[in-house]
């Protein structure tokens, strides 16, 4: 997210740059930042039908809500996306070596978390590939994602956004983004740079 780096929320969900939650290059931790509206939860968010009709509009939405030059985000929007009791995880590694640990938020918790940095900071996000398998309602999707401080500029991180997806019969829920980014002694392995996407 969620990245979201990161929503790829990755998302997701990034592999967003803050520490653990936004790319490797730029940080590895968000700061803090403007919450989303209070009375907007992922609860309370409507979602726009057509981010939620299918699996690849629900992932494409993911990474475009968190994508785009210095400014604020639609953080209405990146809720209305998620279930009530979602999560959004990022594996952090320090800096100076040493054991992985999590940051696990809300939605609302990474929007808070990632809205100061998007105020400043130009931040584009996209899925390179995607491998997918789907029991009953529920979706597991493995989401290759790289990220960008300019749209076309130079990649600073990639990462895989592991999203976990729910089919209500209505619509599409995403329920948990969980991301890691590629770094020294953990390559992207290549069955994740091919796409099961048709």
């Amino acid at each position: 997210m969620l990245r979201l780096r990161t929503v790829s929320l990755g998302l997701l969900l990034a592999g967003l740059m803050l520490q653990g939650l936004l790319p490797r290059g730029v940080a590895q931790e968000k700061k803090d930042a403007p919450a989303a509206n209070p009375q907007t939860t992922a609860a309370t968010a409507v979602a726009n039908p057509k981010d939620v009709q299918s699996l690849d509009a629900m992932v494409r939405a993911i990474y475009d809500v968190i994508s785009g030059p210095p400014g604020a985000r639609d953080w209405n929007r990146f809720n209305s996306l998620f279930t009530k009791d979602a999560r959004l995880i990022a594996v952090r590694v320090p800096k100076e070596g040493g054991k992985p640990d999590l940051a696990v938020m809300t939605p609302a918790g990474y929007a808070a978390r990632a809205g100061k940095y998007f105020l400043e900071h130009g931040f584009f996000e996209h899925e390179l590939s995607r491998k997918a398998d789907s029991y009953g309602a529920m979706t597991h999707i493995y989401s290759t994602y790289e990220s960008r401080e300019i749209k076309d500029g130079k990649p600073i991180d990639r990462g895989i956004n592991s999203m976990e997806f729910f089919y209500d019969g209505e619509r599409w829920w995403c329920v948990e983004i969980y991301w890691d980014a590629e770094r020294s002694g953990n390559p992207i392995p290549e069955k994740y740079l091919e796409s099961d996407k048709k």
